[in-house]
């Protein structure tokens, strides 16, 4: 391939939080001594995903192994100071996720707080008095059943765990350089580099694709392909009047509908998946104000009436890396490529799982295996098997 600028053990391209978490980790083995370079085109991470989204983590999931990689991810945060950084901050509200079911929904609902439970999630079935007695500013009047998240859910400042792994991973001798991945390099089956737009030139035993939304990109440059895209996922803030009882009793609130609202500070944020016929592919970052004005706030209303008076006072939109067959992460070594590494299409729950994926990643690239939490089944063999690990519970 030519003379490099220098060569390294593991390459990770994406340095946010899945990228970052897995150069902590590695770094932090005691049987690890090589070299790691983490790339990152965008250095004051302005358009990443984990900076935009609405920082939250849940183990409510259908799939055992989401259940399982958010519960690491909950110990995770509750020990940061002790594990990763004594002077990290991150305000942690553990008020949990309040998943809501109307009558056609209420046996799938049955059925993942069961899944929840076997896997040791303190997740708490309510019946319609039920939720209207502890939340009595909530219309329950179309609700069959709720799953309310007693412990181990909540929301915290996404930003700042994404720079404490950064911090923590340099410390321990990661070098992290600004710069975008333009060519991988192959010999046959085995990646040995990477060139980036200003011609730099790096050689690698190991390549980690962790570039979120261009992930894509990135794997077809090694020849390879994942169903992964981009998709807009607007969050907006509001104000609403008269709504101190409601912001200290809110969890974060999932209706049958899709909508989410939680509280954020003073205000409330809230967001919704858009219609699938408005959901394309998508690289820009243009808030649809009309998303909120045609489904959110009327939703809002519904659900509970004191906020048909609200003010928008702000809005972003972000991306999620979105996986086309399952919405389902793919984590782990190419069958055939053996030394390409993915940790993509994570569909929104990249942020609540970045602890589990980044120990997971620094095992297998040590170990060759998954020693603590086995997360093979969400491995590149169901992509080319066409054999989707369905996940009910996608917000």
């Amino acid at each position: 391939m030519g003379s490099v600028d220098e060569n390294y053990d593991v390459i990770i391209v994406g340095g946010a939080v899945i990228g970052s978490s897995a150069a902590w980790f590695l770094t932090g083995r005691d049987d690890f001594n090589g070299r790691v370079l983490v790339i990152e085109k965008d250095p004051n991470y302005e358009f990443c995903s984990t900076a935009l989204s609405a920082a939250s983590i849940r183990q409510q999931f259908s799939t055992p192994l989401n259940i399982d990689m958010s519960g690491f991810g909950i110990e995770f945060l509750r020990n940061l100071k002790r594990d990763l950084d004594p002077e990290v901050e991150i305000s942690f509200h553990e008020k949990g996720y309040l998943v809501l079911a109307t009558e056609p929904g209420r046996d799938i609902l049955r059925h993942n707080h069961a899944t929840q439970i076997e896997r040791g999630a303190d997740i708490i079935w309510m019946e319609p008095d039920e939720l209207a007695a502890k939340y009595p500013w909530m219309n329950t009047s179309d609700l069959a059943a709720g799953c309310w998240g007693k412990t181990g859910e909540g929301w915290f400042d996404a930003y700042c765990l994404m720079q404490s792994f950064r911090k923590q991973a340099r410390r321990q001798g990661a070098d992290y350089i600004d710069g975008e991945v333009v060519d991988v390099l192959r010999d046959g089956p085995q990646i040995i580099g990477v060139v980036l737009k200003d011609g730099r030139r790096f050689g690698c035993g190991a390549l980690v694709n962790a570039a979120g939304t261009g992930g894509s990109k990135l794997a077809r440059m090694a020849g390879l392909e994942i169903p992964v895209e981009p998709r807009k996922r607007c969050i907006f803030v509001f104000d609403c009047r008269d709504a101190a009882d409601i912001s200290a009793t809110c969890p974060m609130l999932i209706d049958p509908s899709g909508l989410y609202v939680r509280p954020e500070g003073e205000f409330f944020i809230t967001g919704i998946a858009p219609p699938k016929d408005r959901d394309p592919e998508c690289w820009d970052f243009e808030v649809d104000y009309s998303l909120f004005d045609d489904i959110i706030w009327p939703g809002l209303y519904q659900r509970c009436e004191r906020f048909e008076a609200i003010k928008v006072i702000n809005a972003w939109a972000g991306h999620y890396s979105y996986n086309l067959l399952d919405q389902n992460a793919i984590i782990g070594p190419h069958p055939d490529v053996k030394n390409f590494f993915f940790a993509n299409g994570f569909s929104g729950h990249g942020l609540q799982q970045s602890p589990a994926v980044g120990r997971g990643l620094s095992e297998l690239l040590v170990a060759g295996r998954y020693q603590t939490l086995d997360m093979s089944v969400f491995g590149y063999e169901r992509i080319r098997d066409n054999a989707p690990v369905l996940e009910l519970n996608v917000i």
